[in-house]
């Protein structure tokens, strides 16, 4: 059982594939495993929603859309963790403009939100999504410090919900950094904290998650 519990946390699919059951999501996992292995570019990339992926959209940026991403990026970077300061800034950027062209503007922290809501996303989204921004950062030469890596996932129902993050690696001290856009709205900059950290069921406490929303 230890081993195989191992192996589940290894990689970034069998993570997906144990909270797409849980949920009886009706996603193509196939389409979840291309989707995130693809290699994005500003003309033609795929962004998820609707929870496991169950929506997809295929989108392109403008340059004028692009700009407002790389201008973040324009003050010199001395540092790792300058940059993952810019990351979260820059995802922020990517959820705002993606979600006025796909319908996720309205997207809420969290998955389970109680009321009439479109546009919304789970984990599963977010970690994918947040991944293919980073890799459009990087092919763009954005990223000095860093290096994307699989998503991840915790709990596997033995100690807990399963959740899944977006992660990378600060090249200068090989620490792995989750990446978590789940926590907060469209549009707001994710969490991002060691892995380990992550792992151990961090959760922010000013995400809008453990706050009542007023009812519309």
């Amino acid at each position: 059982m230890s081993y195989l519990i191992s192996r589940l946390s290894s990689k970034f699919c069998i993570g997906f594939l144990t909270f797409l059951f849980a949920l009886n999501a009706k996603a193509d996992l196939s389409d979840m495993s291309r989707i995130f292995r693809q290699t994005p570019n500003l003309a033609a990339f795929e962004v998820c929603y609707g929870g496991g992926c169950t929506e997809v959209k295929r989108l392109s940026l403008t340059n004028e859309e692009w700009q407002k991403v790389s201008a973040i990026f324009d003050k010199a970077v001395i540092n790792a963790a300058q940059e993952r300061q810019l990351i979260g800034k820059a995802i922020a950027q990517l959820e705002t403009i993606v979600g006025e062209k796909i319908g996720t503007t309205n997207d809420l922290a969290g998955t389970f939100y109680d009321g009439p809501l479109s546009g919304q996303q789970d984990c599963n989204d977010e970690s994918i999504n947040s991944t293919t921004y980073m890799r459009l950062m990087h092919l763009a030469g954005l990223l000095k410090w860093h290096q994307i890596e699989d998503t991840r996932t915790r709990n596997f129902f033995f100690n807990g919900w399963p959740h899944s993050s977006a992660v990378i690696r600060d090249i200068s001290t090989n620490t792995q950094f989750a990446v978590d856009s789940w926590f907060y709205d469209n549009g707001v900059p994710p969490v991002i904290v060691p892995l380990k950290e992550w792992k151990a069921g961090y959760r922010p406490a000013d995400t809008p998650i453990d706050h009542p929303r007023p009812k519309n």
